[in-house]
């Protein structure tokens, strides 16, 4: 039951995540980037939380039911998007 539970969870985060899924450059730190990611800890949290669970994907001796690939791959892609949500400040202010 717990083992469901958990996964469904994790299925859910990936779920509410996925509509933000687009491709993104990697993000270098900045003045503003750092700003921004004290401004939005919880964007922050839900990275970390989402690099946590995919690192447990990729290590996990079964495939959740022929759901892992797909999991780290839309997880993956919310991770890139959450970093861009970060630095669209920085972008926006250099317009």
């Amino acid at each position: 039951m717990k083992k469901s539970f958990t996964l469904m969870s994790l299925i859910t985060v990936i779920a509410v995540l996925s509509f933000l899924i687009v491709s993104a450059t990697p993000v270098k730190a900045s003045p503003a980037m750092t700003e921004e990611k004290a401004m939005h800890p919880r964007i922050v949290k839900a990275i970390d939380a989402l690099e946590d669970a995919v690192a447990y994907m990729k290590a996990a001796p079964h495939d959740f039911g022929g759901h892992r690939a797909k999991a780290i791959e839309d997880s993956e892609k919310a991770i890139k998007q959450l970093r861009e949500a970060l630095k669209y400040r920085e972008v926006r202010d250099r317009k």
